[in-house]
């Protein structure tokens, strides 16, 4: 695992403030960005649980996020890391329809979320990387 994704699992074990899903992916890329860890942090805020109604997981919309601060979210970049996660996950990419079947399995809630989370920070670390030895 890189940097990245280790930066999202400090954030994640903490509790006061919480990190979102998507702020648990924007914020580990926003120093390397140029932004203020502070300002990520702020902007993704609406966008856990699903932009807080159950609709696109919050990890997805922070890989988008992400992979724009990079520079890196031309639309087939995009339309990738969509795929990718969406094909890791049976074709659902919904927070609500996420934790309903992460439920049926017996999952735990919070290690789903969790276990999204370095998913998705992964995935845009690869697209960093690539970005970078080109």
């Amino acid at each position: 695992m890189g940097i990245y994704v280790d930066r999202a699992k400090e954030l994640r074990a903490i509790k006061e403030p919480h990190y979102n899903c998507a702020q648990g992916v924007l914020v580990p890329f926003a120093e390397h960005a140029g932004m203020v860890a502070d300002d990520a942090y702020a902007i993704s805020q609406a966008f856990g649980r699903g932009m807080q109604t159950g609709n696109v997981c919050g990890a997805v919309v922070g890989a988008l996020m992400a992979l724009g601060a990079i520079g890196a979210a031309d639309p087939k970049t995009v339309q990738e890391v969509i795929k990718r996660i969406r094909d890791n996950h049976g074709g659902v990419i919904t927070c609500a329809e996420l934790l309903r079947k992460n439920k049926e399995a017996g999952g735990d809630r919070h290690v789903h979320c969790d276990n999204l989370v370095f998913e998705a920070v992964s995935i845009v670390e690869e697209y960093l990387k690539a970005k970078e030895e080109a």
